[in-house]
């Protein structure tokens, strides 16, 4: 059976798939990535863990791989297969996709970023299925978009398209690590909810879970809590609404976990604020953590296509560049 190989790399784990031609996950894996041994023994545990699968493919299918695809975070320039940046890993300037196919025997190597390979799949095969037009935003520790466009995401002149975390929403506000003050992200995404809250109830482990539930429950201060997240984020997604006008707006990450607590609060706040912009469907993301794998499955399918989909080439930015 013809297939592919599909890796996810995060920061303190992998998963890995092999996937069919019908975007099926045929064989699945997990890995840490051993990144307290250093970015070099990072590399070497990715190769590695290909080659196992690989081999898995050849028993199992009747055949090698005919092509592989990884997702990294960090800066990543995808026109050289060079993963530029990473923090969380201590990766700079890896030729990942040169290694790679050199570990597979030299077949197709597909390189991507995290955040819009995952945004990828779950426009062609996940919650933005048969939308033409849909953005992607993830709320995890930081808050990142993929801008998909007739199958594709769209990477932007200089690789920067979908950085909807770094939106100003609260001008002189909360100072960025991006240098801006103000940042989507320093509000609504999970790590700035659990702050609040753990701020809020004086408890350093409290997080946006915790913080969900209580709203769930009626507390007041969650409400508060909860309600200022939403109202930034609404902010910014209007902004965002305003100009990309797309047809479906796919809400994924730790965040969204939180399902109708954060969804029908984030619907009326969009609706009171926009005027003219028509509002997109707005839905939860639902392909999981399977997204990563899926959409590096999907990029290394793409490199078997005659013609080829164009797919973004140009360097992307992480949204682990700032937290």
């Amino acid at each position: 059976m013809r297939h592919v190989i599909a890796l996810d790399v995060g920061g303190t784990g992998m998963k890995a798939a092999l996937v069919g031609a019908g975007g099926e996950l045929l064989h699945q894996a997990r890995l840490a990535t051993g990144r307290d041994r250093g970015p070099d023994a990072v590399v070497a545990s990715i190769l590695d863990f290909a080659a196992e699968l690989r081999a898995h493919g050849e028993r199992h299918f009747g055949e090698p791989a005919s092509a592989a695809g990884i997702a990294v975070p960090g800066i990543v320039d995808a026109d050289r297969g060079v993963a530029v940046y990473a923090a969380n890993l201590g990766w700079h300037d890896v030729p990942l996709r040169a290694l790679l196919a050199e570990r597979l025997g030299g077949i197709p190597v597909a390189l991507g970023h995290d955040v819009r390979t995952g945004g990828l799949a779950e426009g062609r095969v996940g919650a933005g299925l048969g939308a033409d037009r849909y953005l992607f935003v993830a709320l995890g520790t930081g808050i990142a978009g993929a801008i998909g466009v007739e199958g594709r995401v769209e990477a932007g002149a200089h690789g920067f398209a979908g950085e909807i975390g770094h939106i100003v929403v609260r001008p002189g506000g909360t100072p960025c690590p991006c240098g801006q003050r103000g940042c989507l992200e320093r509000f609504a995404s999970a790590a700035a909810v659990s702050q609040a809250w753990a701020a809020t109830t004086g408890d350093p482990g409290a997080d946006a879970a915790d913080c969900a539930r209580a709203v769930e429950y009626g507390d007041p201060r969650a409400r508060g809590v909860w309600q200022e997240a939403v109202d930034a984020l609404a902010d910014g997604l209007v902004t965002a609404i305003t100009l990309l006008d797309p047809r479906t707006l796919i809400i994924g990450g730790g965040l969204a976990e939180a399902g109708e607590t954060l969804f029908t609060p984030l619907r009326a706040a969009i609706e009171h604020r926009v005027t003219f912009q028509k509002v997109p469907t707005l839905v939860p993301a639902n392909l999981g953590d399977t997204a990563g794998c899926l959409g590096a499955g999907l990029l290394a399918w793409d490199l078997l296509m005659d013609p080829p989909p164009t797919t973004p080439t140009t360097p992307t930015d992480a949204s682990e560049a700032t937290p």
